[in-house]
């Protein structure tokens, strides 16, 4: 699975999977829509903390690579880093390929096309 994350998740997660963050890729400050054109040109799978990217009715399931949206109420990096890890670990994320995946600390919600 191809992965970016967006910059307020810009952190080393250890996933082993090909990832790009909008800090290296010059990204930073840009817009949401800019942000998910380059997820979406590369067909990569969109990790962020941005409720923007929540909406339903703009982010299809279907449509795109998948957003995985961290909602953690107390989120540092360590405490992302660790959440990610465990999703990836214990859930099955290959499958979350045009989904968006809804995370808090103890639930995770899957809309999926």
């Amino acid at each position: 699975m191809n992965i970016k994350l967006d910059e307020n998740t810009t952190v080393e997660t250890g996933l082993g999977h090909g990832v790009h963050t909008t800090r290296d890729e010059g990204l930073t400050g840009k817009s949401d829509a800019e942000i998910w054109n380059a997820a979406q040109s590369e067909e990569r799978f969109l990790i962020t903390q941005d409720m923007d990217f929540s909406d339903l009715r703009k982010y299809v399931p279907g449509t795109h690579h998948g957003i995985l949206l961290l909602r953690l109420q107390l989120p540092s990096q360590r405490l992302i880093v660790a959440r990610v890890a465990e999703l990836f670990s214990k859930e099955d994320a290959e499958t979350w390929s045009g989904c968006l995946v809804l995370a808090t600390e103890t639930r995770v919600r899957i809309v999926r096309p």
